[in-house]
C-alpha cells in the first residue's frame, strides 16, 4: 500500500512541477501577494513580504546544498553594493522548512544580515510563479530553480533563471549587481 501511496505522490508532484513550469512569472507580471511563506515562526504564514520599493527575490532549491551555499554569500556581503544601487531588501526563498532556513541564515551569517531568509515550506509560492521543478530523485521533492527576480512592490522588472539548477551563472550577485 505505502508503495503505491508514494507512487501516486511522485505522479502529483511531476504533474504539479510540470503544469508551473508553463506559468512562469516573467518582466511585467505581478507577484502572488496571497500566498503564505514562513519567516520566523513554524505556524504563521503570511504573504510574501514585498516592500513598496525596489528588491530582489532570490530563489534557491534547497538551503545547505552545495551551489545554494555558494550563492548566497554573495548577497550577504554585497548587500550595502546593493542599497547603494536603489535594492530595499533580497530575501533568500527555498522550499525548506522554518528550522531550516533559520539554521542556514544563522550558519551564513552569525552575526546577523539583513537578508531575509523565507521559508516556501509547502513550494505554493515557487508553484504560483512557476518556478518549481521536480527534485524528488535527489532533494525528496519539488524544489524552487535556482532564480533571482528583481521588482518593485509587487512587479517583476527582470528575471535570471539557471537552466541548470546546480550552476551559478546568471544568478550570481556579481552578475546582478553589474545589471542594476
Amino acid at each position: 500500500m505505502s508503495s503505491v501511496i508514494s507512487g501516486a505522490l511522485r505522479t502529483v508532484n511531476s504533474v504539479a512541477s510540470a503544469v508551473g513550469s508553463h506559468l512562469q512569472v516573467a518582466p511585467g507580471a505581478t507577484l502572488p501577494t496571497t500566498v503564505g511563506v514562513k519567516e520566523d515562526k513554524p505556524d504563521a504564514a503570511t504573504p510574501f513580504p514585498f516592500p513598496a520599493g525596489k528588491h530582489i527575490i532570490v530563489g534557491v532549491p534547497g538551503a545547505f546544498t552545495g551551489t545554494c551555499h555558494a550563492q548566497v554569500p554573495g548577497y550577504i556581503s554585497q548587500f550595502d553594493a546593493f542599497k547603494a544601487k536603489g535594492i530595499e531588501q533580497i530575501a533568500i526563498v527555498a522550499v525548506n522548512d522554518v528550522f531550516v532556513t533559520k539554521a542556514w541564515k544563522e550558519n551564513l551569517a552569525p552575526g546577523g544580515t539583513p537578508v531575509r531568509f523565507i521559508a516556501d515550506d509547502s513550494g505554493a509560492f515557487s508553484t504560483a510563479i512557476g518556478l518549481i521543478f521536480d527534485a524528488s530523485p535527489l532533494l525528496g521533492h519539488p524544489r524552487s530553480k535556482r532564480y533571482v527576480i528583481v521588482a518593485n512592490g509587487d512587479k517583476v522588472e527582470t528575471i535570471a533563471i539557471e537552466q541548470v539548477p546546480s550552476e551559478l551563472t546568471v544568478t550570481k550577485a556579481d552578475v546582478i549587481l553589474a545589471q542594476l
